[in-house]
């Protein structure tokens, strides 16, 4: 990863004349970016963890800009996608916002309006990739839990006490305490309830 929190943009086009011209518009703004001819070049390259905004083109040798965006998304990527199109027309244009594409530009471009577009998003993508490393984190510090606990932390989660929860799962209170202050100990928490609250603001299901 480099240093620093700057957001890079990664430019993934088969022309390299485009390659070129958007480096140079982004570089005079003082703006870092990254050029790949291919989506497999991007996917063999990228650093995923790197916040970034991804401009890509929609036809390319090999995978397109849609089976890229595809990946990305199995990959939980969080990158602000911008597509950019010689030959777009506006059912590809909806395929690629509905499919989470934060715009969708066509060549040649405005180049005020790639500046405007790419700016607002590098911004954009500092706020999705802290959340991002968030939900990472929480998912990493709940791996170790067994099924049990996360039964418990479920239930904790509703809102219940031990006592309820000793009922529902058919254990008794002093079982569920040692499972809630296994689960705190497991996941490193401060307590249970900051706990919660991690789980609950990233949205994660347990």
């Amino acid at each position: 990863m480099r240093s620093g929190t700057t957001p890079v943009v990664h430019i993934v086009d088969d022309d390299e004349d485009v390659r070129h011209s958007l480096v140079f518009l982004l570089q005079s703004v003082e703006i870092m970016a990254l050029t790949y001819p291919t989506a497999r070049n991007f996917l063999d390259e990228f650093d995923p963890d790197e916040p970034a905004v991804v401009i890509v083109d929609v036809r390319m040798p090999g995978l397109s800009g849609f089976q890229l965006q595809e990946e990305l998304a199995r990959r939980e990527y969080p990158a602000p996608v911008i597509f950019c199109s010689a030959h777009g027309d506006i059912p590809m244009s909806v395929r690629a916002l509905r499919a989470g594409a934060v715009d969708f530009l066509e060549k040649p471009y405005e180049p005020q309006r790639i500046l405007e577009v790419v700016q607002a998003q590098l911004k954009e993508a500092e706020r999705t990739f802290a959340v991002h490393g968030s939900r990472v984190r929480v998912r990493e510090r709940l791996d170790s839990l067994t099924p049990r606990e996360r039964e418990v932390l479920r239930l904790v989660i509703d809102g219940l006490p031990s006592q309820v929860i000793a009922r529902r799962l058919g254990a008794s209170v002093k079982t569920i305490d040692v499972h809630r202050a296994r689960i705190k100990a497991k996941t490193d928490s401060e307590s249970l309830g900051t706990l919660v609250r991690d789980i609950l603001r990233c949205h994660i299901s347990v």
